[in-house]
Formats: C-alpha cells, sequence, structure tokens
C-alpha cells in the first residue's frame, strides 16, 4: 500500500503541475493559429517520446556534474514529478487543445460577435470544454502512473522513498519475486481501468 499511496501522490502532483501551464498554452495556441499550426504536430509528436530518453536527459541535468545538480534532486521524488510532468505536458496540451478549439469555434467567436470582452469570451469557451479538458488530464495522469523510465533513472528505486509500482514490479521480476510483483500488476491494472471507465463517463458529458 505504501508503494501505491506513493505512486497515486507522485503521479498525481505531477498530472497537476503540469495541467497548470499546458491548459495555458493549449488556450494560447488556439488564439494563435500562425504558432499553433507548426506546434501542435510536434507535440502530438513528442506524445510518443520514450520514457527512457526524457529520463536520460533529465539525469543529466539533476546529475553532480550537470547544470542542476545543486539543486541535488536526483534520486527524490521531486526528480519523478518533474520528470513525468515533463512527459505529459504534450499529451495533455495537445488533446486539450482539440477539445477548445472546437469549444472555441462554436462559442467563442460567437461571444465575441456579441460584444463579450476577450476574458468573458475564454470564461465561455473553458466552461464549455470542461469535460473534454478533464479528460487530456485524466488521460495525463494513467500515462504518468504507467511509465518506467523517469521513475527508474531519475527516481533510482529507492525502497521507501523513490520506489513506485512501476518500478518495484520491474525489481521483483528481476529478483524472481513473482508474488509481489503480480500484486502491484493487478492493482495498476484496476486503477488504469478505473481511469479508463473515467474517460468514457467524461466523453458522455462532453456529448
Amino acid at each position: 500500500m505504501e508503494i501505491v499511496v506513493r505512486s497515486l501522490v507522485v503521479s498525481g502532483t505531477a498530472t497537476l503541475l503540469a495541467s497548470t501551464w499546458s491548459i495555458v498554452l493549449a488556450y494560447l495556441l488556439v488564439r494563435s493559429p500562425r504558432t499553433s499550426r507548426p506546434l501542435i504536430p510536434l507535440l502530438e509528436g513528442m506524445v510518443g517520446v520514450p520514457t527512457v530518453l526524457i529520463g536520460l536527459l533529465l539525469y543529466l541535468l539533476l546529475s553532480r556534474q550537470g547544470p542542476l545538480g545543486v539543486l541535488r534532486l536526483l534520486y527524490s521524488p521531486q526528480a519523478i514529478v518533474i520528470g513525468q510532468a515533463i512527459l505529459i505536458t504534450p499529451l495533455i496540451t495537445s488533446v486539450a487543445y482539440r477539445v477548445l478549439t472546437h469549444s472555441w469555434d462554436m462559442y467563442g467567436e460567437l461571444a465575441l460577435s456579441l460584444g463579450a470582452a476577450e476574458g468573458q469570451a475564454a470564461k465561455i469557451v473553458i466552461s464549455e470544454s470542461l469535460s473534454g479538458v478533464a479528460a487530456a488530464v485524466v488521460m495525463g495522469f494513467s500515462r504518468a502512473l504507467g511509465e518506467l523510465g523517469v521513475a527508474l533513472m531519475v527516481g533510482g528505486n529507492i525502497r521507501g522513498y523513490t520506489r513506485v509500482m512501476t518500478t518495484a514490479i520491474a525489481l521483483e521480476v528481476s529478483k524472481g519475486e513473482f508474488e509481489l510483483a503480480v500484486s502491484l500488476g493487478i492493482i495498476l491494472l484496476l486503477i488504469l481501468a478505473m481511469i479508463s471507465l473515467t474517460l468514457r463517463f467524461l466523453g458522455r458529458l462532453r456529448e
């Protein structure tokens, strides 16, 4: 349970952190078509970037010889949070962009034509997009919870400190201890199934 709770806290924190800038970035891209045309395909392509690559880059930044080594964040939960937040930013931004673009075309332009201020139009668009944006956040959380590369490379899989479900499963399998690995795998699958059901529910709300 300690590993499960730590996984939920770390991935949840990373998701909240990524959401704070991803949703704002998505809205700004909706209002800046010239910028969004080249940037959105780039972000969508980055969704599939291997987690070990992000883990490696972050490791080089946070190691003692790296430019951010003075922060001493390597092999800490904070390092995993930062890595997972970076990992899921393209996913949340690209999905939220599609949702906000649809709402802007439906409601934002109409609000401006009726004399609404930019801020008022933004509130209308965001309120009409809540279920879709929430779905994007949930998708980001699912991605963060199930990743291994970042958690292993910058967290170090330290027992009682940075060990999360995915790194614990990998460790137990390497040791030949399958009981705990299977138990954690079942819990992870159940959580991901609940997330999938939540996404379907949010999709129905959006419809």
